[in-house]
């Protein structure tokens, strides 16, 4: 299958690690251009060093109201061209409705929300042709998640965002899409198993209610992404796509 995204650039925000990294890795194997982000500066340029000369990188925070812009600057900087982009960003604190404070509702905000929503903005005004913008959101988008209450609050918000912005996008050519990553084997993952006092045991728990027996790959999330990203969908707009191996119950 022709992806055509040979000589394609992309924002890819949250690309120094985990699900971001995954699917910088496979734009770049696939001939894309990509510009990573990350608030770590020794993150971000280990990166660019291991995805090599067809990467570059920017420190940059989604949740600094210049960030977007700056992010965008960037890339038409580097590549004199913006294709699209795969908006990653961190995941909020766990905790439950009850539990967790205002600050930390309105952190993460202004970083998982709104910064998002900047950065789409930003990446669209800037393209001149079709495209593709992904967020990365979470399986809670359709079911919530036990001690993620912030997730659960937000990402479906952000959910229906995406699919505003189809709409309203789609008649220049640039699809909006949404992935849904459940038990993927990241550091992320790691941490929320960590979180619960006992690893082992909720890693087993989860295993448990995915069809597929198994975390999955960061790798498998970044062919999931990038097929999105890429002219391979080029009539898919507007879908939120589980990558979960069957673990959702809904359709």
């Amino acid at each position: 299958m022709d992806t055509g995204l040979n000589g394609k650039a992309f924002v890819v925000t949250g690309g120094t690690r985990g699900l971001g990294r995954a699917t910088a890795e496979q734009l770049v194997a696939e001939g894309a251009r990509v510009l990573v982000t990350g608030r770590d500066a020794d993150r971000v340029d280990e990166a660019v060093a291991a995805l090599g000369a067809s990467a570059d990188g920017l420190v940059a925070d989604n949740a600094d109201p210049r960030a977007a812009d700056q992010v965008v600057e960037a890339a038409l900087e580097h590549f004199g061209r913006l294709d699209g982009a795969l908006i990653s960003v961190g995941g909020p604190p766990t905790g439950t409705v009850m539990g967790t404070p205002d600050e930390s509702w309105s952190q993460a905000f202004d970083a998982v929300f709104l910064g998002a929503v900047r950065v789409a903005r930003a990446v669209a005004a800037a393209m001149t042709g079709p495209g593709s913008i992904a967020f990365v959101l979470s399986s809670s988008v359709r079911a919530p998640l036990a001690n993620l209450a912030i997730s659960n609050g937000l990402r479906p918000g952000l959910a229906m965002v995406a699919k505003t912005l189809a709409d309203e996008l789609g008649p220049r050519g640039i699809r909006v899409n949404g992935l849904l990553p459940g038990r993927i084997g990241t550091e992320r993952v790691a941490e929320l198993d960590a979180s619960t006092g006992d690893p082992e045991a909720a890693r087993a728990a989860a295993v448990a209610g995915i069809p597929l027996g198994r975390y999955g790959e960061p790798a498998e999330f970044g062919k999931a992404a990038t097929f999105l990203l890429s002219d391979a969908s080029s009539f898919v707009t507007g879908v939120m796509l589980p990558v979960d191996g069957g673990m959702l119950r809904a359709l």
